[in-house]
């Protein structure tokens, strides 16, 4: 045997040999070998003359046949059991949970069977170790709790989401019943036999129980048990605790034993009625209902239509069969257009809709014409708009209208509710209403394509033809202002190519101001932004009526444009936390300033936002003088915009002593900790505590306040900048001079968001974005927007508010609440400051003095000493004198003091001290 098998493996050696042969032959030519040595390799291969051929195993012919028969078979069977899976997945969800439930309610009828009754057999027997030993004297309920899992998911198959919640309760339910069941028994241990075990708790009150009464005590344990059986019953009844008097009084009522009290099981149903559409859609009510009236619209008409054909009852259609299909397939295009146009907020929200809501919709008033049809089959629409206009078609076909998204919606019905769920109660008696969305204006409907775009396609297509770049334009995005053609790349042109071709492309668009992008944010490609001829206006009211603003409800959110891709731009500021505005005189930054401060008078109350406004140039923010949301009068002296940023510097340290005393890290947490009563005044204090309101800080021009002040502007810029975002304090700083001296150093590093308009050099684009682009914008509006965190800045065209909507909001404003003022914020505005002393008779030399310091904007008293003849201690008290005259700052060491008067206020300030000195 062991000579066979040997002979058997030689021979399996060679036979590969005999295999490789051939191979080995054909691959020499292409090595280029020798054809010498051909003949040799083949002489190698064969086996020597002086050895027999071994011959073959009878037996190997067996195996093979049986390994063929045994794989042929696996595979078969392999076969039947992937289709049962197969099956199996293919099989309806429904029918897969009325299988486990039969299974279940078979479990119930064995346990029961072993349980209730004396089950004889390996059956009965398997019944007892399991079930009467794990459940002890309880074993008598799990075929219930079998049967009634069953019967519920027969009933509800449709709720697979509170499997998990019961599995839970009825775990914790479970365990603390049977602890509590062997603590009631005596609490047998192992020792006392598995009939005692049987007789309480079971293994499982044994394993509960034993631990609890070990470590904490037998009455301690009770109590815990009860604690976590409470929490297993209200867990499988999805019962809140706040809930349970509600619930007990609804049983009561059901039984008959307690009287019905209207409202008061009100509140429970509702919250529980209301609870899935809240989780299921974050959308407002407003916006859903529109889309699903249409919506069971349509399946009504459809359902009706079914029962017609089903009935067979021959009527004539108006339409052949073909135009059946085509009107069931505009009955798709409905449910479609209606689901899109909710989830993009057109409908309600009156903002235009996205292109393929717009696609659609027109699609469905294209074909909701008269209906009339060519011979040759194909649709058309005469006098579209008039017909419609009519309403005859549509009513006396019993078709629901399709909304027009372009234009406004019908004002709703007059209820007794409030029309805006905004209304907030404030301190006192005041009902504050938030002005409606009306009273701005609505733009047009954006255009997508235009016969300029085509002309610029075609320009770019010959640029890259001329100059032999494999480079071709796969698309643009219009926006407002500019588009952007995407421009894809072939393999190995490199990307320099198209930027060296930048002043060839604007002498072919015929347009200086091209901007190339490289790349795209989250493409492979090249963007080429060109100006469009033919530019649009962005209104405010078309921003803050966008699905994305509706949604949030943050007070501080801010309408700021359009991008490039049309999609509207909204701002947190509480995110931001601070923004630079900057940009050259008619670039749009003043444009900028109104919108910030109109969308927050449209979305916030004066409690929840108070405006600190610094207008220096005097005209540009009159128009909000006296709305409710001022804490002081705006403030046009840049003397007094000085003290008021010192003010926010006192009252950003006071807040952060109320965060810091009761333990909060933001102001936000404080409000909602105050507003539910979780933190009280200390005891003795006749303090009472109040949500702080978030205080936004408009400038309106930097410059004159750096030029008046600069030491003090700065270090309360920088200091409320550094440290005012978790108390709430917002900085907008806009100025028209983005120079190095005007936007310092300090100033860049801790405000993070910019907003850039159009420059008139390069150097400005860097000072306020640290990277050119700035310089190329085309102005009234045309801004780049770089917000904290974001490395590229997006290209936006700034919304824009008329004076008109602002003068109507402003109006409302004040209608509703009148403005309270601090008068602690500008130190000195309306009042004088008292004399400490007398000036006695050195009123001359204190007019010199005055009139000395104010011409040299010099505050020294050495300089006093040398220019009037007078020794130190005369010099020190003309110095006093004039401080408290406001004429000069406060002492600071060896430096000379600030003087606060400017040379052209001389004469008043003379007069005052002359009055005051008699």
């Amino acid at each position: 045997m062991a000579s066979r098998a040997s002979g058997t493996g030689k021979a399996a050696k060679k036979a590969p040999a005999k295999k490789a042969a051939p191979k080995a032959a054909k691959a020499a030519p292409a090595k280029k070998a020798p054809a010498k040595k051909a003949p040799a390799k083949k002489a190698a291969a064969k086996p020597p003359k002086g050895k027999a051929k071994a011959a073959p195993s009878p037996t190997s012919g067996v195996l093979k046949v049986l390994k063929a028969c045994w794989l042929g078979l696996a595979h078969a069977v392999a076969g039947v059991f992937r289709g049962i899976g197969r099956s199996g997945k293919a099989l309806d969800p429904a029918h897969r949970k009325d299988g486990l439930a039969l299974l279940l309610l078979g479990l119930a009828l064995v346990v029961a069977a072993g349980t209730w009754s004396n089950l004889q057999g390996p059956v009965g027997d398997l019944v007892e170790m399991l079930v009467t030993g794990a459940f002890g004297r309880l074993d008598l309920l799990v075929p219930i709790l079998f049967a009634v899992i069953a019967v519920r998911l027969f009933r509800h198959p449709e709720k697979p989401e509170a499997n998990g919640r019961i599995v839970i309760g009825l775990s914790a339910l479970v365990i603390g019943v049977l602890g509590l069941v062997h603590l009631g028994c005596g609490a047998p241990g192992r020792g006392a036999g598995g009939d005692a075990l049987r007789d309480a708790g079971g293994l499982i009150g044994w394993a509960v129980s034993r631990p609890l009464i070990f470590t904490v005590g037998e009455m301690l344990a009770v109590a815990l048990l009860v604690l976590v059986t409470v929490f297993g019953l209200l867990v499988v009844t999805a019962t809140p605790v706040n809930a349970i008097p509600q619930r007990l009084h609804a049983a009561g009522v059901r039984l008959g034993v307690v009287q019905p009290v209207p409202g008061y099981d009100d509140d429970v149903e509702d919250d529980e009625a209301s609870r899935p559409s809240r989780r299921a859609h974050s959308m407002r009510k407003e916006q859903i209902e529109p889309a699903l009236a249409e919506k069971e619209a349509l399946d009504r008409r459809r359902t009706a239509r079914k029962g017609k054909r089903g009935a067979g009852t021959q009527q004539p259609l108006p339409e052949s069969e073909a135009g059946d299909g085509a009107e069931r397939t505009l009955d798709a295009v409905d449910v479609a257009a209606a689901a899109a146009a909710s989830l993009d907020g057109a409908v309600v929200n009156g903002i235009q809709p996205s292109p393929v809501v717009a696609d659609l919709t027109s699609s469905v008033a294209r074909s909701r014409g008269k209906g009339r049809r060519s011979p040759s089959g194909d649709a058309t629409v005469p006098g579209a708009r008039g017909e419609s206009a009519g309403g005859g078609d549509e009513e006396s076909s019993g078709r629901t209208p399709v909304p027009d998204l372009t234009k406004a919606p019908a004002p709703p019905e007059p209820t007794e509710l409030p029309t805006r769920a905004e209304q907030l109660q404030l301190a006192g008696d005041i009902t504050y209403a938030l002005p409606s969305l009306d009273l701005l204006e609505r733009g047009g409907p954006g255009r997508s394509r235009s016969e300029v775009n085509d002309q610029v396609v075609a320009s770019l297509t010959t640029v890259f033809t001329e100059f032999k770049v494999d480079a071709a334009v796969t698309g643009f995005t219009r926006g407002p202002t500019v588009t952007r053609y995407e421009i894809e790349l072939g393999p190995g042109v490199k990307v320099e190519k198209i930027t060296a071709l930048a002043k060839n492309i604007a002498y072919a668009v015929a347009s200086p101001d091209v901007r190339i992008i490289n790349p795209i944010p989250g493409k492979s490609a090249v963007g080429i932004e060109i100006p469009n001829s033919d530019r649009e206006m962005v209104n405010l009211g078309d921003v803050l009526r966008s699905a994305e603003s509706m949604d949030e409800d943050h007070p501080l959110l801010v309408g700021l444009g359009k991008d490039v891709e049309g999609g509207y731009v909204s701002a947190n500021l509480a995110k931001m936390p601070h923004i630079l505005v900057a940009g050259a005189t008619g670039s749009g930054k003043s444009s900028c300033i109104n919108c910030l401060i109109t969308s927050v008078m449209v979305r916030a109350t004066p409690e929840d936002v108070r405006l600190v406004l610094v207008d220096p140039k005097r005209v540009e923010l009159t128009a909000y003088e006296g709305i409710p949301h001022l804490i002081t009068p705006i403030i046009t002296n840049p003397k007094k915009a000085a003290e008021a940023l010192q003010w926010v510097v006192r009252e950003m340290d006071l807040r952060y002593d109320d965060l810091a005393a009761f333990g909060f890290r933001h102001i936000d947490d404080f409000n909602e900790a105050v507003r539910a009563g979780r933190i009280t005044a200390p005891e003795g204090s006749e303090r009472e505590l109040a949500p702080y309101p978030y205080l936004l800080v408009i400038v309106d021009e930097l410059a004159d306040l750096m030029m008046v002040a600069p030491r003090d502007v700065e270090d309360a810029i920088v200091r409320i900048t550094q440290l005012a975002r978790a108390a709430g304090i917002h900085l907008v700083l806009a100025t028209q001079r983005p120079s190095v001296d005007v936007v310092t150093g300090l100033i860049k590093a801790n405000v993070p968001s910019r907003l850039g308009f159009s420059t008139s050099s390069l150097a400005d684009s860097r000072v306020i974005l640290d990277q050119a682009g700035a310089e190329k914008l085309i102005g009234k509006g045309d801004g780049l927007f770089l917000p904290m965190g974001a490395s590229k800045p997006t290209r936006m065209q700034g919304a824009y508010v008329n004076e008109q909507e602002i003068h109507g909001v402003v109006e409302h404003c004040k209608a509703q609440m009148a403005p309270v003022f601090r008068d602690d914020v500008t130190v000195g505005q309306g009042k004088k400051k008292e004399i400490d002393e007398e000036i006695g008779d050195d009123m001359d030399l204190l007019c010199q003095a005055a009139e000395l310091v104010v011409t040299t904007q010099f505050g020294s008293t050495s300089m006093l000493q040398r220019k009037l003849r007078v020794g130190f201690a005369k010099a020190g008290r003309l110095m006093d004198l004039m401080e408290s005259r406001g004429v000069v700052g406060p002492s600071e060491g060896s430096k000379a003091r600030d003087v606060l008067i400017k040379p052209d206020e001389l004469d008043g300030v003379l007069t005052t001290i002359r009055g005051g000195g008699e």
